[in-house]
């Protein structure tokens, strides 16, 4: 195959690994092309130090696009080796992705590259419609198929203390000017490409409010209720905790998503009790141990949503060849 070609080929892939959920829809990720395969990088200019000090999430999120890849490279019918943080010395190569040639016909292939496209981040009540047993045990596998797991809160004593403690986790916030100047600096226009979507003439007065004012009372309670209204609240955890779990992390969260789009489900995140360090011990405790990575919550849309901005494919991807 040609360059050209493949360099083509790469970037239809990559198109559907950048369409990953990430925090704050930072999309912090560089894909570098090279004859070979493609590298994944974590772009750490577009981390939140407030937020994320230790780019926990933005790495979970570089895992979540990790598995977008793998997806799509499957659904070109390519098979992949992945080498996960192939090069010590290089923190920001998360993952070395080299293709190993055509998939046999006759090879059985997952069909999750079909719905990447259809994924999308559910910030409304769902519909209330419950998850059947059947439904959730099949995301608790997926998620242990990429080595994490997902407790669900099926008792309502634990679901109100898990809304309890996002709760808090949207006070203790709110109420921090550091994080609420990250929040509003990454409050755009859809035009942008990235961030949170707010109307192009509302936005420096949304920016203005959100720095200016602590409204965690406000979003405290409306979280509260997202989250004891939603059919399922889950926690996804690892065993550990460091950066190839949260890279591990990702890549189950991403499965997870896809297989729950398939069934008719999206999700959203609740992420607050993890992300306030007192908190998550409290998280921890409830679920009986393990690492929290992700608080979501799942169910069925009742209406469509409309798809994140992203960003070009030419802000994220880098070109290598041999001359």
């Amino acid at each position: 195959m040609s360059n050209n070609a493949w360099c083509n080929r790469a970037e239809s892939i990559i198109e559907m690994a950048a369409l990953a959920p990430s925090s704050h829809n930072t999309q912090p990720w560089v894909f570098r092309v090279s004859p070979s395969g493609i590298d994944l990088y974590a772009d750490r200019t577009r981390a939140l130090p407030v937020n994320d000090p230790f780019d926990r999430e933005l790495t979970i999120s570089c895992g979540c696009a990790l598995m977008n890849l793998r997806a799509a490279a499957e659904g070109e019918g390519l098979g992949v080796r992945v080498d996960c943080f192939p090069c010590p010395e290089d923190p920001d190569l998360l993952a070395r992705v080299a293709f190993t040639g055509e998939l046999d016909p006759g090879v059985e292939r997952s069909e999750l590259s079909d719905v990447i496209t259809r994924r999308r981040t559910c910030r409304r009540r769902f519909d209330p419609r419950n998850l059947t047993d059947q439904v959730v045990g099949q995301l608790q596998a997926v998620a242990q198929s990429e080595g994490a797991g997902l407790v669900p809160l099926l008792a309502e004593s634990d679901r109100l203390q898990a809304a309890e403690l996002v709760a808090a986790g949207d006070t203790a916030q709110w109420r921090d000017p550091r994080w609420r100047r990250e929040l509003a600096a990454w409050m755009h226009p859809r035009r942008q490409g990235d961030g949170l979507t707010v109307p192009s003439l509302a936005a420096p007065v949304a920016q203005l409010v959100v720095r200016t004012f602590d409204m965690g009372g406000g979003v405290a309670a409306k979280d509260r209720d997202l989250a004891e209204a939603s059919p399922l609240l889950a926690v996804l955890t690892t065993d550990s905790d460091g950066p190839l779990d949260w890279l591990r992390a990702g890549q189950a969260l991403q499965r997870t998503l896809l297989v729950a789009c398939q069934l008719g489900l999206q999700a959203s995140y609740l992420n607050q009790p993890i992300q306030v360090e007192s908190l998550r011990p409290k998280l921890q405790s409830l679920i009986g141990g393990g690492f929290p990575q992700i608080l979501l919550r799942l169910g069925y849309p009742d209406k469509d949503i409309e798809p994140a901005p992203r960003r070009p494919l030419g802000e994220i991807i880098e070109r290598e060849f041999e001359r």
